[in-house]
């Protein structure tokens, strides 16, 4: 079992975060942009674990050489089914540093961008928060 599928089954954010590389870019399944940088993404994955209802994975495929992974999953948000999956990138130190979720059907997406945008200034305010820390501690 992949680290990061186990951290976020436990519902895990520290444990999520720790294995973001800083150079991180996290592509969303309802934006259009991507979303550079560990703290904006460790706050996107956090806000995802408050969205998501009896999410699991229910797959795990892996390439040959264990950097590339894609982890399908299952998952409600706001009553709609959703079937997605996680695909990660790990770089030389084993930190993923491409993470990018794909959704469907249409419908979950919908409901899942919905959900996140109610999130979102929760979500922007923590990874600035984590961003002024990490400045501090430098």
């Amino acid at each position: 079992m992949h680290p990061f599928r186990k951290a976020v089954e436990a519902l895990d954010a520290a444990a999520v975060e720790a294995l973001l590389a800083d150079n991180v870019v996290f592509t969303s399944p309802v934006a259009f942009q991507p979303y550079p940088g560990k703290p904006i993404t460790a706050a996107i994955l956090r806000g995802v674990m408050r969205v998501f209802e009896d999410f699991r994975y229910i797959r795990e495929i892996a390439d040959p050489g264990g950097r590339d992974h894609a982890l399908v999953f299952e998952a409600k948000v706001n009553g709609k089914h959703v079937t997605g999956c996680d695909f990660i990138h790990l770089d030389a130190d084993g930190k993923i540093d491409d993470l990018m979720v794909m959704v469907r059907p249409l419908s979950a997406a919908t409901a899942l961008a919905e959900a996140m945008g109610a999130q979102f200034d929760r979500i922007k305010q923590e990874a600035i928060e984590q961003t002024q820390r990490e400045a501090a501690g430098a």
